[in-house]
């Protein structure tokens, strides 16, 4: 199962000096938009660790390092946690940066 979500706030990046309200506002959306998009084609998940790909498509061709794609994503991988009903600690990554797309995105392969 595949989910794609749009690229993350720039408020959710580790180097945002961003207010923490605009910060708490921004993680609640995306928590909620992943958890809402993970229900549309639920797949059982077997016991034990959860294998999950990120493939990050940013919206341009600037550099970027993979651990900050990443941890901008964690509100992501926490809504799909609670979307599964699993502990996100079970969930093993593999992460790729894909190709730029316009706007950007953020597939997410259980």
């Amino acid at each position: 199962m595949s989910i794609s979500l749009p690229w993350p706030d720039r408020v959710l990046s580790p180097n945002s000096r961003a207010h923490w309200s605009r910060r708490a506002k921004a993680v609640k959306a995306a928590r909620s938009l992943s958890y809402w998009t993970a229900h549309v084609g639920m797949v059982d998940l077997p016991d034990g660790p959860v294998p999950v790909r990120v493939v990050f498509h940013p919206p341009d061709k600037r550099g970027r390092d993979l651990d900050n794609m990443l941890a901008s994503c964690k509100a992501y991988l926490d809504g799909v946690s609670d979307a599964y009903g699993v502990n996100d600690a079970r969930f093993v990554l593999t992460l790729e940066c894909g190709e730029p797309v316009k706007g950007g995105c953020v597939e997410v392969w259980i």
